[in-house]
Parts: C-alpha cells; sequence; structure tokens
C-alpha cells in the first residue's frame, strides 16, 4: 500500500510517472480482472505521503442528525429517497463536499440518515443540512485527514482541481490536489470503501470516439494527455484502482471504484452554465467549429449522485462487492452536439445560436496563443480565456460513451432532464452584475477583448494561408 503514495526525496508525481523509458520509478500496465475486463493500473515503488503545504481542518460546523433537512436541500431528499436505497452505512466523508457536485450529495446521504463529513478547502455557499458536520480542511494535510477518517464507512473522493479555464494552468496546485490529496486519501487504511470521481477525459485524447465503453477504450498514456487536469486525474484514477484489495489496518480489506462522468449541468450550477453566459454577454460566444456532427454526453447532478450512491452500495458485501476495483462511464444516456444542446441559454439570454462556423485549427491555434498570453501576462493583467486547449478538442470532438456497465453492475438508471429547466432556474438565481473582464484593475475593457481574439485568429489564418502558398511554389 505504501508503494502508492506519492512525493518522494523532492520528486514530484509527474517526474515518477512521466512514462519515460529511462528507468521512470513508476510503471504502468494494464491488468486483466476477473471479468475479463482491463482497468489502468499504476505501480510505484517506495513512495511516502504527499508533504505539501496543506493546512490543517479548521473552523468545524455541525449540525445535528435529527431527521430533518433545510429547504436548500428538499429537491436532493426527495431525489435520493425516489431514486437509490439505503446504502448499508453509517457515517461517511464527502472531499470537496463544499463543491456543487460533493454539498449535493452530502445532502443526499444525509437524507437518508447517514452522519455526513464534508471536507472542503471552502465554505459551502448552502446551509449546512442537519445530519452533517462541515471541516474546512485541505486534503494535502494527512493528519488532519486521518483525524475525520474516524469511524467512517466509505470516502467518496470528489475534490479536485482544475477542471477548466485558467485553473487548468495551475499546474502546481493541480497537482498537489489531484494526485497528492488522492495519496492522502488511498493511505488511510482504516476506510472499508472508496468512491473516485474520475472523468471521461482520463481516456479521451482529441481522437473521435463513439459509444465507448469500459472495455472497449484504452485508457491514454499520460504523455499524450495536453492539460494537466487530466493526466492527474489520469494518475490518481490508476492509485484508486491499484489500492483495490489492500489489507485494512483493523482487518478485512479496502474495495475502491471508480466514476467517470461526464460534464456535470443541473440547477444551481456556477462552473459551465455561469461561463457560457458571461461569454455569451460578452459577444465572445458568436461563433462554432470543428465538426458539425461533434457529439458528447453530460450527467445531470442528480443521475451522478444517485450514481454514487448506487456504487457505495455495490462496494458492500450484500452486494458481493461487484464495483470492487470496477471502472463506470456515468452519463445522462444521451449524446448530444454542445451548441444545439445550449440553444435554450442563447434564446433565454436574447441572442441565437452563433452563425459563424470556424475551422478547428483555427480556434484551437488560437486558443494555444490565448494560454501563452494568460500565463505570460498574469502579474500585470489577466487575459481572459474563452477556451483552453483542452476545451477546445473537447468541443470540436465526438466522445460518446455507453452506460451499459453501470446499469448492469450498479442499476444506474438515469432520469429524463432538460436543459431548459437549469437555464430557468440559474436565471432567476444569477447575480445581476455587468459583464466585466477584468480580476485586476489593469484589465481589458470587452471590447478588446474581442478584437483580441479576432486578431489571434486572424493571425492564425495568415500564417496557415501563407504556408499554402509556400507549398505551391514549391518546385
Amino acid at each position: 500500500m505504501d508503494s502508492l503514495l506519492f512525493s518522494v526525496q523532492g520528486q514530484s508525481c509527474m517526474e515518477l510517472c512521466s512514462m519515460n523509458d529511462g528507468g521512470s520509478s513508476c510503471q504502468v500496465e494494464q491488468l486483466a480482472n476477473g471479468r475479463n475486463q482491463s482497468s489502468c493500473r499504476i505501480q510505484a515503488k517506495d513512495l511516502c505521503p504527499w508533504s505539501g503545504n496543506g493546512t490543517a481542518a479548521t473552523n468545524t460546523i455541525r449540525r445535528r442528525a435529527n431527521g430533518t433537512t433545510p429547504n436548500r436541500c428538499k429537491s436532493m431528499e426527495l431525489t435520493a429517497r425516489r431514486q437509490v436505497k439505503v446504502v448499508p452505512m453509517a457515517k461517511v466523508l464527502v472531499t470537496g463536499g463544499a463543491g456543487y457536485f460533493g454539498f449535493r450529495l452530502g445532502c443526499a446521504l444525509a437524507s437518508q440518515g447517514l452522519s455526513v463529513i464534508l471536507l472542503d478547502l471552502v465554505k459551502p455557499h448552502w446551509d449546512i443540512p442537519d445530519g452533517t458536520v462541515f471541516h474546512q480542511g485541505d486534503i494535502r494535510d494527512y493528519e488532519s485527514l486521518y483525524r475525520m477518517c474516524e469511524g467512517v464507512d466509505c470516502v467518496f473522493h470528489t475534490a479536485s482541481y482544475g477542471i477548466s479555464g485558467p485553473d487548468q494552468l495551475k499546474k502546481e496546485k493541480v497537482e498537489s490536489i489531484n494526485v497528492g490529496g488522492t495519496g492522502n486519501v488511498i493511505k488511510e487504511r482504516e476506510v472499508p470503501n472508496l468512491v473516485y470521481t474520475s472523468t471521461v477525459n482520463v481516456v479521451f485524447a482529441g481522437r473521435p470516439i463513439e459509444d465507448g465503453d469500459e472495455d472497449t477504450v484504452p485508457c491514454v498514456p499520460l504523455d499524450m494527455h495536453i492539460d494537466h487536469y487530466s493526466r492527474t486525474k489520469a494518475i490518481a484514477e490508476r492509485m484508486v484502482l491499484k489500492a483495490n484489495g489492500h489489507t485494512l489496518r483493523g482487518g478485512g480489506f479496502l474495495h475502491t471504484c471508480v466514476l467517470r462522468p461526464s460534464g456535470i449541468y443541473g440547477p444551481e450550477e456556477r462552473r459551465h452554465l455561469h461561463r457560457v453566459m458571461v461569454n455569451i454577454g460578452r459577444r465572445l460566444f458568436s461563433f462554432s467549429f470543428g465538426d458539425h456532427d461533434a457529439k458528447l454526453n453530460w450527467v445531470h447532478v442528480d443521475n451522478l449522485v444517485m450514481a454514487h450512491i448506487l456504487a457505495a452500495d455495490a462496494l458492500s458485501m450484500r452486494k458481493d462487492c461487484v464495483a470492487s476495483g470496477q471502472v463506470y462511464f456515468i452519463n445522462d444516456g444521451e449524446a448530444v452536439n454542445l451548441f444545439e444542446w445550449l440553444t435554450p441559454l442563447f434564446e433565454k439570454l436574447g441572442y441565437r445560436r452563433p452563425l459563424i462556423h470556424l475551422p478547428f485549427f483555427l480556434v484551437y491555434f488560437a486558443a494555444v496563443l490565448m494560454e501563452c498570453l494568460h500565463v505570460a501576462l498574469a502579474p500585470v493583467v489577466e487575459i481572459p480565456l474563452l477556451f483552453t486547449r483542452n476545451e477546445v478538442r473537447n468541443i470540436a470532438v465526438s466522445h460518446t460513451f455507453k452506460i451499459e456497465k453501470a446499469r448492469r453492475d450498479l442499476g444506474f438508471s438515469p432520469h429524463k432532464y432538460d436543459l431548459v429547466d437549469s437555464v430557468d432556474q440559474y436565471l432567476k438565481t444569477r447575480p445581476l452584475q455587468p459583464y466585466t473582464l477584468w480580476s485586476r484593475p489593469q484589465s481589458l475593457a470587452p471590447p478588446w477583448a474581442l478584437v483580441l481574439l479576432m486578431m489571434l485568429v486572424s493571425m492564425a489564418a495568415l500564417l496557415c494561408c501563407s504556408c499554402l502558398l509556400s507549398a505551391d511554389t514549391l518546385p
């Protein structure tokens, strides 16, 4: 078990797991499980817990377990009772418990009568429901994590960093949380069950995937990921799978499973809908790009909550530990084109869906330049990122996944939801503020951001045209 834990003699996990042939301490391998299904595993030698600058847990907020739930969690309580049986556990820990999904998962678990610990670096924006305890702490701080895991039956490890936007470019923080924090969660060998929230990005490297499944879609080699988030999530996922079956301190074995959700949406979601809405208001989302027929999956937050509770139940003895050591794609069971799917958002904001269609390579090149400018000018001015390279690729290239394995093993049956409902709810509760681009006083005004983006696209077009002309003049 100690072989799974990261940070050795000043070496980062990225150095250890670079998948080079020059004697890396990590060995990535494909191990067949008992059902002829292949899972990506990782093996590391002589590694120790993460020793980053995590802070101790502070600011504990408690609520009594009296069976009632504040109004904020009523919909989650009804959803949990309608969709999922109570898991045979008494106390659970949710890392990332102040986040949109983590908090909603915690509310659903508390509504079933479980004692829930929410752990996060920041406080939740919502009222803490009865039956829960919130700890403001850091998963990179092993000692505080160890204390919080006392008596816990299952850890739902949802905490991560760098999923989108400028956060993707903060490599050290992405690695320390996604890899170092996961190493600490795995090192806690008294909790018998672990459900890890991964991402479909661990198997997507820019090549089209149509109705992929856990058997036929291989894990992407680490050096093929163009963003640090996907790469570190892949490393963490393999650590979790490798930990499955290890002996616990008090006897018994650790059971782990991995869920790979697609993009999350739902009421009060603030990451995806808010960012798109703001860019529409800035007139920056005025074009489409890539394959006209490119499709991807989404998952409603309540369907994802249901999948996690079912996965925890499927790790139990009463379900013959069917989910132990397994990975599952999780989505709503539908494939959609992003620009068609977002049409209700455009219409509700008073805009038409983008009519201009740009070639993929132009937008990708612009994203590369924007990332470079964002990093280079960060000390002076914050250049807004319409898309990162990874986001451009995720939008422009089809990658869809089947959920038959989750249906079969977990009993996962996603409910039908409409984006229109989430858009209506979001527009009613969105903060009333102008569309500004600056987070620093010297930032760019909105018109200049659009001009800058067009300049980058024009530069890319001119470069390509010059290359084509040069090729025509060659003998």
